[in-house]
């Protein structure tokens, strides 16, 4: 017994319990949404209202922290139409698998510990873009084309490209930009009624009520500022861990799971290091997708070792049922 305490308290034990855990809560919620048990795929859920968008735009009465209320960029809801195409269950079944992959991707063995905070398990639960766009702000350090997500959605994310700016990293910042503008004028081109109707919401500036939600109460204006100061010294002291902490006071309303951006900053520090994110961002070689020959070996040994920790799991609850009923 000492001996199987001791080994279950080595790090490498501990990890692959963490990873077993994350697989298998995952699994659960992403089962619970695909059979459709109430109340996950309800309105109230902001993926019901990405969903929602294959029924059309209207943003006349939309406002921030309305249930089912679409607020983002028509150019969004568009590059995710092949996914509002599924049935509701099936999209928001999908969405909760990305965001979980999303998560590990960032955190890796800690994205268990991570899950169980609660600005992230409320994130994860009504299906925000937190993640996504933690993950856009790391994956552009070596793709800034990646901020167009942030700037598509939010808007004001889009601070953060001052990062190259203040570097005096021109190429990427047009990159940033342009790629953003391209896909705007694309997206104005397909449906350009659309367009007026966000930019006119956007002209409303409604703010959300404190019936909407948890949320800071301190005006875009002024944390704007403050955010672009922070973004430029952080730049010029090459402080990345920084960026998502800009980026999270720079939304237009900071909910109470706006910190799951913060997760982003894992990765950055050398404490991250070893997560798949921080290893993509400090590898040599620039392809987002690991080397196919190296990862699925990797991928296929820690599945069998998931696997094994789960089967050892239930076996050894099935057990305790069966000595409690005798």
């Amino acid at each position: 017994m000492a001996a199987r305490l001791a080994r279950l308290s080595e790090p490498a034990s501990i990890q692959r319990l963490a990873v077993s855990a994350f697989v298998l809560v995952t699994l659960i919620f992403v089962g619970v949404r695909l059979a459709g048990v109430y109340p996950w795929n309800e309105r109230i859920f902001d993926l019901w209202a990405y969903w929602s968008t294959r029924f059309g735009l209207d943003y006349s009465l939309a406002r921030p922290g309305d249930s089912g209320a679409y607020i983002y960029s028509p150019a969004f809801a568009q590059l995710i139409a092949p996914l509002t195409a599924l049935p509701l269950a099936a999209f928001t079944a999908l969405w909760t698998a990305l965001l979980a992959a999303v998560l590990y991707w960032l955190a890796g063995w800690r994205g268990f510990l991570i899950g169980t905070l609660a600005p992230v398990t409320m994130s994860i639960a009504i299906g925000q873009l937190d993640l996504l766009m933690a993950a856009a702000i790391v994956v552009g350090f070596r793709w800034p084309a990646a901020w167009v997500l942030p700037i598509i959605t939010k808007v004001t994310p889009g601070i953060g490209v001052l990062w190259f700016a203040a570097r005096g990293e021109w190429r990427s910042f047009a990159i940033a930009l342009g790629t953003t503008a391209c896909v705007v004028v694309v997206s104005f081109a397909v449906a350009p009624a659309a367009w007026a109707g966000w930019i006119e919401m956007l002209v409303r500036f409604q703010l959300p009520t404190p019936a909407s939600g948890v949320f800071l109460p301190i005006p875009m204006g002024v944390r704007l500022p403050l955010v672009a100061a922070l973004v430029v010294w952080a730049a010029r002291t090459d402080r990345r861990w920084l960026l998502p902490v800009a980026v999270t006071f720079s939304l237009p309303t900071v909910w109470l799971n706006t910190p799951t951006i913060l997760v982003a900053a894992l990765p950055l520090l050398a404490l991250g290091a070893e997560t798949p994110a921080g290893r993509w961002l400090r590898a040599p070689s620039v392809t987002l997708i690991p080397d196919l020959g190296r990862a699925l070996p990797r991928l296929r040994r820690r599945a069998r070792r998931t696997g094994l920790v789960l089967r050892r799991q239930v076996a050894a609850f099935m057990a305790s049922l069966l000595v409690t009923r005798t």
